[in-house]
């Protein structure tokens, strides 16, 4: 048994062009959304990554601070040291 004689019986009995139509603007419909759908996931992956540089970034920052304050506290222990 082919392909043309399964289909052949069902075209024989001659589908309404509106439903041929509204089948064929379902599934362009259904693949623009999945489209659309691909491209905000792909949005999102991309934000996610440039967040995520973000929060690294600010990590190395706050252990940089840290650090100064730190050595301001020493400075300023010095300085109180000398004044006394």
């Amino acid at each position: 048994m082919t392909l043309t004689d399964i289909v052949q019986p069902v075209l024989d009995r001659k589908l309404p062009a509106a439903l041929v139509a509204a089948f064929l603007l379902q599934t362009a419909g259904a693949l623009f959304w999945a489209g659309s759908a691909a491209e905000r996931i792909a949005t999102l992956e991309r934000s996610a990554v440039a967040e995520q540089d973000a929060l690294a970034r600010v990590a190395v920052l706050e252990s940089q601070i840290a650090t100064i304050r730190a050595s301001l506290d020493r400075i300023e222990n010095k300085l109180d040291k000398r004044q006394n």
